[in-house]
């Protein structure tokens, strides 16, 4: 699994008026509702609903929200690059500028796995994240992120 399969150039964008963690679900709902047709508030739902059982950031300023779906056939993913970080509950307490959020159909179990998993050690490399806070453009950002996987696969 590479992230070219879950991530369309489509579903990556720089958000510049993310004023909370909310806005920043809202964003993504919005997001994946243009890229893969997904109802956005559905998404924003699902995706607060997994924020109940506990916060996805993960640190270093990234955040991995994740949500089941109801009528997807795979794994997709959305990310986004905030402008200004935002406060995200993040387990060091930093806020958040890089989101790459996934969504799995309802009854994916290891498929919703390896793709958290690998966009959690895509995202763990430092050289990555700064590439991705240096660039506004949003097919650059595709391209880093979906080439970094080229890279480690090497």
């Amino acid at each position: 699994m590479d992230l070219s399969k879950i991530l369309k150039p489509e579903a990556v964008k720089v958000v510049s008026s993310a004023s909370s963690k909310k806005r920043l679900l809202h964003a993504i709902g919005e997001v994946a509702e243009s890229a893969y047709g997904l109802d956005a508030s559905r998404v924003v739902e699902a995706l607060l609903e997994r924020e109940n059982l506990g916060p996805t950031g993960v640190g270093h300023g990234v955040a991995l929200p994740h949500a089941r779906l109801e009528g997807l056939s795979s794994v997709v993913g959305a990310f986004v690059r905030l402008e200004k970080p935002v406060d995200f509950n993040a387990v060091d307490r930093q806020p958040v500028d890089i989101a790459f959020a996934l969504f799995a159909p309802e009854d994916a179990g290891v498929e919703h796995l390896k793709a958290l998993a690998l966009v959690s050690r895509t995202l763990r490399e430092n050289a990555i994240c700064a590439k991705l806070r240096a660039n506004q453009e949003t097919q650059t950002l595709y391209s880093i992120l979906t080439e970094s996987q080229n890279v480690q696969a090497a």
